[in-house]
């Protein structure tokens, strides 16, 4: 590093100095909720349990920080502030795509016209005589276009305007990275705080009842049914008016402020449906039972006015007096149930079995929660506002009408749970349960996050609290009805007491209306009742004694009571509970006092100085209790003098139950005893002590410490959780602290150890607690955040015996005393598994003094003058007291190191799996070592002792091996070797901030090796490797570590000067050599640059793999790269381009590393070839002989595997591999890192190395642009900043399609594309696994979080990906730049050309922005102006689709890009006239670009265009230079040329809307160009795409036949090859109408003719493509035998050509198509066919034209007729538009003429008898249809339909133009004919068809019941009408009297002997098919069918004899002779006769 230069040094300077220590360490004042912290009352000495507690909840959080953590962090902009307003900072791009949106509406608002069609003839091209260019204004013209600079000062001039306004940051463009891959972010642990449930707010509103005599006091809880428990404590509150209140002035001494509150705050932790809200309601004391005292509140109504007002008065009066005298006392009175169920809506529980229980953290081990939405403890996962209560949950105000009676027998829980249980059921309660009526509104809502001026359940106002607010809201403490796991916080310390029963039964006869006063003792006088119980309402804060409600005349009452006691601090032996018994008199009788004592009890709070809580059974004493009774418990009272008189002789009749909410008392037999325990040892204890029951001496208190600290882990969960904190604390303590216990040292570390260990294994196992992304336990990773801190010095430790001079080595602290032998055994142990090995013997004097003393000096005294007395015991308060270290202090992170590294079995399994924890916890007790230690000592060396760097590598290296252990083993432990994999790598990255650099960089060194060594599936060891690298690359030091100003600048200096002398050639060859060699991965790089070096090795290692399941790796070794760059980016230390110009330098290697993987990026361009974008999607060359190393080569070398460093080798020599591809998002992830780098890297560099490198490797590079180009095209606003998976799943369109078909095979790319299409290849393998875990924590916040965005949002990101685009491309377009200039000294320019320009092509077809355009136009013309010839002859495919490109960009709606596109494409007719055939080539490219774009392109607009035309028209005549020559001329011509096809154009959109004109018009222009095939095919191609869209696969794959026809046609010209098609003929099986297109006329062109011909389909692999694409299209719309006939053509072509590949697919489709056949059979669907005829002048050149539309199958007649007359009326106004229902001829006479008439008819097709021979299967009489048939039912009197004697019917038959299918869907009729059948006529043609259809139904195969059945009833149903039988009766009851009717007569009586029969045959058939509950149908139908027959029966058989006369005339003599003599003999008479 000596060789630093000046600059280098300050940069490093800048990026943060090294000296300095990277960690902080901070105090932060805990957050209060109260405006006070709870703490206990003052003036008391407290236990030193509770000051402990105390202490942990109040002192400060101490928190370690990095210092420069933030500017590591994506900086500035992953805090969502900077990001917010970035993109006010952005320009907006102007996007055409975009600026047309805003044009749309005002072309659509026009009325449409329907111009009419003049020209039908076909005379050539229409000429534009109406269209004078030159009338138009031209657009501005750049200027200096037509100035001669040199090529190298357009260069310069084009680069400066590039350079200005770009943005600087490629990555705040870029969307960040997703967080699944962000192993490296460590989320801050939630800071410990008061669990709240769901908060609700509960406000009572009104409270009366019919009438209001007397005070009533509402008590308000919440209930669980299904749990049975209450799940809050009681809300007291009255809403009384000051008259009442008055009653009871005498017993209310003081009113507290806290008492009024009328709304309080209940928390809900788990809601369900079953939760109640009970609102209970007491009165004042008075005679009577509940019953009879609620009598008058049932009957009498305030507003009855009368009597019922005395009555009320009276009842007031009465109630007053009761008030005076028995104020104090309450009686139960009613309560009404309010069920929540609407308020915790329905959804809610649905999940409540699943995510409540992540509401305390329940989550899958598995699990791993996105930052963003670890929602952790104290949040609540299940808060109310995620169910969809949330925000837009209206306040609800329920309201209760009616209350429930309390009945005094059934009082207690178990009965308010029955109840509530039926009144859940039924929603009333059974009739005897009388209802008051009453109103009770209460107003409930949501409990917002900040309630101004309420009070916690202990009443401490809580934060914001205003002075001036009266009534106050309540919090209400929850009991929630399952543990909930979170740490204490907070002092509380509350005792709940609930009287149950009393069983007085037996009891003398004055107990009976029987109250308990409930008293807080801390002594046995009257006087030492405490005031600690919390008041009711409208009273003090806090009562000595309180009563609980009298139920009238019950001598063993149920009590609901709930006394709430604030807990004193200290508790004695003398606090107790007191309960006195008093019968309570109702009637005033004279000098009797109220209350007459009847008993007494109590229950000691502390038993074995452990608080009491539970339910209990006392008895109670008659009498009064003697001294010192507190001091046992009631039960068991030692027997007095005199005997205490006991009821029931000293059973339990009083039930009650205590319960105790406290954060002081565990309540739990372990925690106590470890607690207590600790105690003894900390301060001066008198032994023995007493441990819950047994006493512990001295001596055994070692043992016993030990044993509890190893029952520690089995206590409960809860309370373990509960006190976490302090346990951790206190075994912490223990492990460093030793202990002289009876003389002797005790050593606790090991045990305390393994303890914590215990702990770390349960929380981390336990279901019920949340963990976080990495897995690590939440409460785990909060305390050693917020609360760990290095264990207190002792306090002079308790020297009960001998001096602690001779304090051992504190190596053998860890084992305590035990013998020996059995340490030196363990420290055996220790040394063979630590690799450290320091001299046993050794004294550690100088360990000693290498660490000064403890205290820092740096801490102030941060306590207040209360806190103190709490925190005398902070580490960081300097304590004059502080003893001198013992010599054997220890380290606290030396001693768990130690501990880590020795111990063995579980504990060390269990270690290295939560390592995080251990880990965090030594990082934290070392920063707290440093920041304590003197500052001069701060050599990193130094700090820590070798004996604990040596423990660290061993730690390191157990982990390592431990993490490749569990990967290798058999039942794969992924999950868990990955958490151990990133807990090391922190540990790491944290030790690089405090440990020696290059001690931790060869740790990190072992780790990878270690790793390689032992691990086998290559996907693991890398996914492993790169998480571990990603979290260490995120150091924020990174780039430091790396050395990264290390590297040469820009360009190597010589390293001597001897070689800088020698002669200069070999040295600029060393030059190349290391420039090359820059772009590498090379030894010397990774020596040098560390972190990065390791990172790349991976990558390369990861893209070069091919093992199943490596793509998931490719992807996260990519987005480690990605992130790390784009944490560079936006750092603001480099915001320098210098500085970003050396990390750039830094990544080079990466760009090596890239093109290598060229094969395996995801292809865009196929993805995303997108409709109306001519994009050449593969290699474009003509693949036949191209001699040079061209474009093929370089992508055939893309597509193998082929190494930078052999160019050399010849192609041939290319090992095929299978690659694994990429999907999208990784490829674009490195992408941008690519473009990152060739931004920031120095220019000039670059194209130092560019000249050097093989054309090989340069096409590598354009290919690689291509790609990027596709990458990054800006997508528009709706799909925003991701890349929509939809749009790389959009159909191809045809012309992609086409061009695949035609490149299949050839070239590499097609090798490419073929490969990401293989089946194997997941398209997005990323996706699945992207969501797995995903689910789990989207929770149900996935739904909506896409959809809503906000306009604003989507503008925004819009903006960004726009300028994303943008600047993407311009870097793009700045590498192009670089590698023209950097090889125009080449000589390889042709194929580099051609590269070149397929890249811009690219970028010109994808939507740009002006900005981009502008110099993409600029480059353009500097390229056609050095290299045009270069162009036009070797580059003509480019040449074209460049042409096309750049004519679309004439016809933008953008003034800025027309003009730019304008001049363009004027220099390439320009520079092209040089040589004459150049020009007719780009004539010729033009003329089809422009009919290309006419027919495809929707948003084309031909005003534009033509504005364009006109400007090149003003270029070309401002053109002095070319004046002379033609070329003025014909660019005129061609103009003129062009503009003609753009009238054409115009046509086309007016019939934008009508698909046939539309596609009629197209056919015509395709009919004008007869003569120049070129741009006949280019029409045919779009007619293809149009019938495409509209999904007419038959009729574009019929254009495409065509197409294929006329490409043969000219072929047979000009070679005569006897496998080649011999023009049109050969096609005729395809279809008849092909005959087209012979190449008849004499004046067509010859193919050799320049210019004509020479698209890439007149070739042998075009005409093969255009084929293929026809049978494709054939058979998806279902025509298989014609796909048969197409690839007859094809066969022979493959055959020739030898290409077996293709044939083998030809094949496959074949056998396809036939499947299809077989399979389908009858169900395939043909087209539809109507007639349609036009009457009206408003049609125009349609008046009286008749055409045969095909429509799509099972169209029906009102479908068409729907959209016909839709269409037109909207052309002429629905009112003229009238639809001729019937088939009958139009008289035009009877018409009106303002209307437009059209007729349309049902047709199907026709054939004569004799082509029915031919015509076997349902495909043949669908296919090559010409003639139609329709019929018309007429009488003769004129009406349409008659009688059946009347009836007659015409025919008529169509014969169209052409045959269909053809390129059109409709065809013109040519010719009609008609015959006329009489009535009887159509009646044997309707028998026919009837008889016709039974035979096939009969004979269907399978058979087909239901069909049978219908054909049947129609037959011989009794009810049909007009049916057969009247047929008969008709037409066969007599004999016609016409001898013409007598062949017809028989004619139909053979047809119905026919129907009969198949009649019968049915019957039969159905007979089998029948299930049984038919049976009486099929009787019905066989009964019908015999009265059928037997009705017809004398019908069929009566012939007509004349019909039946012998032909010959017989003498009667020989007709007996004719009887006996054979026939033979006959015809002998008869032929002698004649």
């Amino acid at each position: 590093m000596t060789q630093l230069n000046s600059l280098d040094a300050e940069l490093a300077q800048e990026l943060g100095d090294f000296t300095e220590d990277d960690l902080d360490v901070v105090f932060t004042p805990k957050e209060c909720r109260t405006l006070q912290p709870s703490l206990p009352e003052e003036g008391v000495e407290l236990d030193p349990h509770v000051r402990d507690c105390v202490q942990t909840y109040i002192r400060e959080w101490l928190i370690v920080n990095q210092k420069n953590q933030g500017s590591s962090e994506i900086c500035g902009f992953k805090k969502t502030g900077s990001r917010r307003d970035f993109h006010k900072t952005l320009q907006k791009q102007t996007f055409e795509s975009e600026s047309l949106e805003g044009h749309e509406p005002s072309t659509q608002a026009r009325p449409r016209h329907l111009n009419v069609l003049c020209d039908v003839s076909g005379k050539g091209p229409l000429t534009a005589c109406g269209f004078d260019l030159r009338s138009l204004q031209p657009d501005q013209q750049l200027e200096n276009l037509l100035q001669q600079v040199s090529a190298e000062d357009f260069e310069k001039q084009n680069e400066e305007a590039r350079r200005t306004n770009r943005q600087a940051e490629l990555f705040a463009l870029y969307p960040s990275v997703d967080e699944e891959d962000a192993v490296e972010i460590r989320p801050v642990p939630e800071c410990p705080k008061e669990h709240l449930g769901n908060r609700i707010l509960v406000k009572v509103l009104t409270l009366k009842f019919e009438i209001e005599i007397e005070p009533l006091f509402a008590s308000i809880a919440l209930y669980d049914v299904k749990e049975r428990k209450k799940i809050s404590e009681n809300f007291h509150c009255d809403l009384n008016s000051d008259q009442f209140k008055g009653f009871l002035r005498a017993h209310t001494p003081s009113v507290a402020p806290s008492s009024q509150a009328r709304s309080a705050v209940f928390s809900v932790t788990y809601p369900s449906s079953d939760i109640y809200l009970v609102v209970k309601i007491e009165k004042v004391l008075q005679q009577g039972e509940i019953g009879d005292c609620a009598e008058p509140y049932m009957v009498i109504k305030e507003g009855d006015g009368g009597k019922s007002k005395e009555k009320i008065e009276k009842l007031k009066l009465q109630a007053e007096s009761f008030c005076q005298r028995l104020g104090k006392y309450r009686m139960p009175f009613a309560w009404a149930p309010i069920s929540l169920t609407s308020f915790f809506n329905v959804s809610t529980l649905d999940r409540e079995v699943t995510d409540v229980e992540s509401m305390v953290g329940r989550s899958s081990v598995g699990e791993r929660r996105t930052l963003s939405q670890s929602r952790r403890l104290s949040e609540r996962a299940l808060s109310l506002e995620e169910n969809g209560l949330g925000s837009n949950y209206k306040t609800t105000t329920m309201t209760v009408n009616s209350f429930f009676k309390q009945e005094g027998d059934r009082l207690s829980d178990e009965d308010l749970f029955k109840f509530l249980a039926d009144y859940k059921r039924s929603s009333s309660l059974q009739r005897r349960v009388k209802s008051i009526p009453g109103l009770l509104r209460i107003e409930i809502s949501l409990g917002p996050e900040i309630i101004s001026c309420s009070l916690t359940p202990e009443m401490l106002p809580v934060k914001p609290f205003p002075e001036n607010r009266t009534r106050p809201h309540k919090e209400i403490l929850e009991f929630p009805i399952r543990e909930v796991y979170v740490p204490h916080t907070v002092y509380r310390n509350l005792l709940y007491v609930y009287p149950q029963r009393l069983n007085f039964a037996n009891k003398l006869a004055s107990a009976r209306n029987i109250t308990i006063k409930i008293q807080f003792m801390c002594g046995e006088d009257a006087s030492n009742a405490m005031p600690v119980i919390f008041g009711k309402s409208s009273g003090p804060e806090f009562l000595q004694e309180v009563y609980t409600a009298i139920t009238y005349h019950n001598k063993s009452p149920d009590f609901y009571e709930e006394v709430k006691i604030k807990l004193p601090a200290k508790l004695t032996v003398n606090h107790h509970l007191l309960f006195t018994f008093y019968h309570i008199s109702c009637q005033q009788k004279q000098g009797a006092s109220v209350e007459s004592l009847l008993g007494y009890s109590w229950l000691p709070i502390l038993l074995n100085e452990r608080l009491q809580t539970g339910s209990y059974c006392l008895p109670v004493a008659l009498e009064k209790l003697p001294p010192n009774y507190s001091m046992h418990s009631a039960e068991k009272v030692p027997l007095q003098n005199p005997p205490i008189k006991w009821a029931e002789g000293h059973k339990g009749v009083f039930n009650i139950e205590v319960q105790a909410v406290s954060s002081v008392h565990t309540q739990d037999n372990h925690l106590e005893k470890f607690f207590t325990l600790c105690h003894s040892l900390e301060s001066q204890v008198t032994f023995p002590i007493r441990v819950l029951d047994q006493k512990i001496s001295e001596t055994s208190l070692e043992h016993e410490l030990k044993l509890s600290l190893i029952c520690l882990n089995s206590s409960r969960l809860e309370p373990l959780v509960l006190f976490l904190h302090l346990v951790l604390d206190k075994l912490f303590q223990l492990s460093v602290q030793p202990m002289v216990i009876a003389g002797q040292t005790a050593n606790f570390s090991q045990f305390a150890f393994e303890s914590v260990v215990a702990i770390a294994n349960s929380l981390h196992n336990s279901k019920d607690l949340a963990k976080d992304q990495h897995g690590r336990n939440c409460l785990l990773a909060s305390y050693v955040h917020y609360v760990f801190r290095l264990p207190e010095p002792p306090r002079d430790p308790p020297k009960s015996g001998g001096a602690a001079a001779a304090l051992p080595d504190p190596r053998y602290h860890t084992y305590g005393r035990t013998s020996a032998a059995a340490v030196s055994s363990k420290l055996l142990q220790a040394r063979v598994m630590s690799s450290s090995n320091p001299d046993l013997a050794g004294t550690h004097s100088a360990a000693d003094e290498e660490v000064k003393s403890i205290m820092s000096s740096k801490s102030a005294d941060r306590t207040c003058s209360r806190m103190s007395y709490y925190c005398s015991g902070n580490n960081d308060v300097p304590s004059s007291t502080a003893a001198p270290r013992p010599a054997g202090k220890k380290h606290f992170h030396e001693e768990l190191a130690l501990q880590m590294v020795v111990s063995t079995g579980m504990v060390r399994e269990t270690v290295f799996k939560y390592a995080w924890f251990f880990f965090e916890l030594l990082v934290k007790s070392m920063a707290q070592y440093v920041h304590n230690m003197d500052k001069r000592d701060n050599f990193r060396r130094t700090r820590f002792s070798d004996r604990f760097k040596d423990d660290i590598t061993t730690i390191v290296n157990v982990v390592t091996s431990e993490t490749a252990a569990l990967l290798v083993k058999p039942q794969k432990e992924n999950e868990q070797a990955e958490k151990m994999n990133i807990s090391l790598a922190f540990f790491l990255y944290d030790l690089l901030s405090l440990m020696d650099r290059g001690f931790v960089f060869n740790l990190i060194k072992h780790y990878c090796n270690q790793l390689s060594a032992k691990l086998t599936n290559f996907p693991m060891l890398i996914s492993m490797r790169l998480e571990f690298l990603r979290i260490l690359c995120s150091h924020e030091h990174y780039l430091n570590l790396n050395l990264f100003f290390m590297n040469a600048d820009t360009a190597p200096a010589s390293p001597c000067p001897s070689i800088s002398s020698q002669n200069s050639s070999s040295c600029s060859s060393f030059q190349d050599q290391k420039i090359a060699s820059m772009f590498d991965l090379t030894p010397e790089y990774r020596q040098q640059h560390f972190l990065t070096g390791l990172l790349f090795t991976e990558l390369a290692a990861a893209l070069d793999a091919e093992e199943e399941g490596i793509s998931k790796v490719q992807r996260k070794a990519v987005s480690a790269i990605h992130s790390l760059l784009s944490s560079h980016d936006l750092d603001p230390r480099c915001v320098k381009p210098e500085v970003k110009v050396k990390i750039a330098a830094l990544y080079l290697p990466l760009v090596g590393i890239i093109l290598d993987a060229l094969p395996q990026l995801y292809d865009f361009t196929a993805a995303d070839a997108r409709s109306g974008k001519n994009r050449a999607n593969g290699s474009d060359e003509d693949q036949e002989g191209t001699s040079t190393i061209n474009q093929n080569v370089a992508l055939a070398i893309a597509g193998n595997n082929f190494n930078l460093k052999t160019s050399g080798t010849m192609l041939s020599s290319l090992p095929y591999k299978q690659y694994n591809m990429l999907n999208a998002d990784t490829t674009r992830n490195l992408m941008i890192c690519f473009l990152w780098i060739m931004k920031n890297a120095d220019q000039s560099l670059i194209r130092k190395w560019i000249a050097d490198l093989p054309s090989m490797q340069l096409n590598r590079i354009l290919d690689l642009l291509f790609i990027c180009v596709s990458c990054f095209e800006y997508k528009g606003k709706q799909s925003s900043d991701k890349v929509s998976t939809q749009v790389l799943q959009k159909s191809r369109d045809v012309k992609a399609r086409l061009e695949e078909a035609l490149l299949r095979g050839e070239g590499a790319r097609g090798e490419m594309m073929r490969r990401c299409r293989a089946p194997g290849n997941d398209r997005f393998p990323g996706l699945s696994e992207n969501l797995r875990w995903r689910k789990e924590q989207t929770h149900w916040r996935q739904a909506n979080e896409k959809q809503d965005k906000t306009k604003a949002e989507l503008d925004q990101e819009a903006l960004i990906s726009g300028n994303l685009a943008t600047e993407a491309n311009l870097i793009i377009l700045d590498m192009q730049e670089n590698i023209i200039q950097a090889s125009s000294a080449l000589d390889c320019k042709d194929s580099l050309l051609g590269g070149v320009l397929r890249v811009l092509v690219n970028s010109l077809s994808c939507d740009q922005s002006t900005t981009y355009l502008t110099h993409c136009f600029a480059t353009l013309r500097a390229l056609i102006a050095k290299f045009g010839d270069l162009l036009f002859e070797e580059e003509v495919e480019q040449c074209a689709d460049l042409c096309q490109r750049v004519l679309h960009h004439c016809s933008s709606s953008v003034i800025g890009t027309r003009s730019q596109a304008c001049a363009t494409l004027y220099l390439l007719m320009r520079f092209s006239c040089g040589a004459s055939s150049n020009f007719a080539r780009v004539k010729m490219q033009v003329i089809m670009s422009l009919a290309s774009l006419v027919g495809k392109a929707p948003d084309f607009n031909e005003e534009y265009l033509r504005r364009s035309l006109r400007t090149i028209l003003a270029y070309a005549e401002e053109d002095t230079a070319m004046q002379a020559t033609p070329f003025p001329t014909q660019v005129e011509e061609l103009l003129c040329n062009l503009n003609s096809i753009l009238y054409d154009t115009v046509k086309m959109r007016e019939f934008q809307e009508d698909p046939e004109m539309l596609m009629d018009l197209m056919y015509r222009i395709a009919k004008s160009y007869q003569t120049s095939p070129d741009l006949r095919l280019t029409w045919l191609q779009n007619m293809a795409e149009k019938h495409t869209k509209k999904k007419c696969y038959t009729e574009a794959a019929m254009c495409l036949v065509h197409a294929a026809a006329l490409v043969a046609e000219y072929l047979s010209m000009l070679e005569d090859h006897s496998y080649l098609p011999v023009g049109s003929v050969s096609f005729q099986n395809i279809s008849s109408n092909v005959l087209e297109e012979s190449a008849v006329s004499d004046d067509t062109l010859s193919p050799d003719e320049d210019g004509v011909c020479s698209g890439r389909y007149f070739t042998e692999s075009g005409l093969v493509g255009l084929l293929e694409h026809a049978a494709e299209l054939f058979s998806t719309g279902g025509l298989y035998e014609t796909v048969n006939e197409v690839y007859k053509l094809v066969i022979p072509i493959l055959e020739a050509h030898r290409d077996f590949r293709k044939l083998t697919s030809t094949h496959d489709k074949l056998q396809k198509a036939f499947d299809s056949i077989i399979s389908k059979g009858h169900k395939r669907m043909f087209g539809t066919y109507f007639r349609v005829g036009f009457y009206g002048s408003k049609f125009g050149d349609l008046d009286e034209q008749e055409f045969v539309y095909k429509e799509p199958a099972i169209t029906k007649l009102p479908e068409i007729s729907h959209r016909l007359e839709g269409f037109y009326g909207q052309c002429f106004g629905e009112e003229f538009v009238e639809v001729i229902k019937d088939s009958a001829p139009v008289d035009k006479t009877k018409l009106d003429p303002n209307k437009a008439y059209i007729q349309i008819t049902f047709v199907e097709p026709y054939f004569d008898e004799y082509e029915m021979k031919d015509r076997v299967t349902y495909f043949e009489k669908n296919f090559n249809l010409r003639r139609f048939m329709y019929t018309t039912p007429f009488t003769l009197e004129g009406r349409p339909r008659g009688e059946l004697h009347e009836q007659y019917r015409r025919n008529t038959i169509l014969t169209t133009m052409h045959a269909f299918p053809y390129v059109k869907t409709r065809i013109s009729v040519i010719q009609k004919e008609e015959f006329v059948l009489t009535p009887i006529e159509v009646a044997i043609e309707d028998m026919k068809k009837k008889t016709l259809q039974l035979a096939v139904a009969i004979n269907q195969e399978p058979p087909d019941a239901k069909m049978l059945q219908m054909v049947l009833q129609g037959s011989v149903g009794a009810t049909v009408n007009q049916g057969p039988l009247e047929v008969a009766q008709v037409f066969l009851a007599e004999i016609p009297a016409d001898p013409k009717l007598y062949r017809h007569h028989n004619k139909l009586r053979l047809c119905f002997k026919e129907f009969i029969m198949r009649c019968g045959e049915a019957v039969e058939k159905n007979k089998r098919l029948i299930t049984a509950d038919q049976r009486e149908y099929q009787q019905e139908l066989n009964k019908n069918y015999h009265k059928l027959k037997g009705n017809l029966r004398p019908m069929i058989e009566r012939k007509i004899p004349e019909l039946y006369k012998p032909i010959f005339r017989v003498e009667s003599h020989k007709r007996d002779s004719f009887h006996r003599s054979s026939f033979r003999k006959c015809e002998t008479q008869l032929s002698q006769g004649s």
